[in-house]
């Protein structure tokens, strides 16, 4: 497997009276659980991103309050017909007015199952496993999270 580029993503940890939220999503033809976020694009800071990010997925702005990891060993894309080596930043964030934010609470609470399908979710940190969320790297930060987190 030849890799000639990178993918960089960047999420956003929402925690909220001892929850944190998770997005569901129909993409790239499959289902897939993960933090809200998405893809660094050209010209553009990892903050900035995920302000954009946020804004577009939730139309919500937030805070950023911290670093909390960024990918440190070699992951390539599963789901890309062009491999790319992958990298994953996540930040702790915090969401500005989500009174308005409509949640749910079973996952994939979406009418349809198309392309772009979203919707969101919150789960007790205390009970979420690793293999709740689709992607190896989120599943690799669920015990950072517990440990750093949940006795906050």
């Amino acid at each position: 497997m030849k890799i000639s580029t990178f993918n960089i993503r960047v999420y956003g940890i929402v925690l909220f009276k001892g929850a944190i939220l998770l997005t569901d999503e129909f993409r790239l033809g499959m289902r897939m659980t993960k933090f809200p976020g998405g893809g660094l694009e050209l010209g553009e800071g990892t903050a900035d991103c995920l302000r954009r990010e946020f804004m577009e997925e939730t139309g919500l702005e937030i805070d950023i309050q911290e670093h909390i990891y960024t990918t440190d060993y070699f992951q390539p894309t599963r789901l890309l017909e062009v491999p790319q080596q992958l990298i994953s930043i996540y930040y702790r964030v915090e969401l500005k007015n989500q009174k308005s934010f409509k949640t749910s609470s079973k996952a994939f609470d979406f009418k349809e199952t198309t392309e772009g399908a979203q919707s969101f979710r919150w789960v007790n940190l205390d009970e979420l496993k690793p293999e709740t969320l689709t992607f190896p790297i989120d599943q690799k930060i669920i015990p950072m999270l517990k440990e750093r987190y949940l006795f906050i």
